[in-house]
């Protein structure tokens, strides 16, 4: 299990949950985005390039089966749960196939 976050979008309380759930459970967290992000020394960060999409595309290509990926990008949603990924958006709401 993996915790992927569509960082550009993602609220900082938000984030600031999935550091402390990651350092409690030892689950990896990895925030992707196409700039730079703080996050404690316990959390992977990926810089991708500029563009439409490329940090939805990162972690579409990354993810896998029994991941959690967070995003409010309902597109992405749908490629990681059609993966076997769960889908969150940052208010807690689960993505599903419907």
């Amino acid at each position: 299990m993996h915790i992927w976050v569509d960082a550009d979008a993602c609220p900082r309380p938000v984030k600031d949950v999935l550091f402390r759930a990651s350092k409690r459970t030892g689950v990896p967290c990895t925030l992707v985005a196409n700039q730079f992000m703080g996050a404690p020394p316990h959390v992977q960060t990926v810089v991708v390039a500029q563009g439409s999409d490329v940090a939805d595309r990162h972690i579409a290509d990354h993810a896998a089966p029994g991941d959690i990926v967070i995003t409010a990008d309902i597109p992405l949603a749908s490629d990681v749960v059609d993966k076997g990924c769960l889908a969150i958006n940052p208010r807690g709401q689960t993505y599903t196939e419907e």
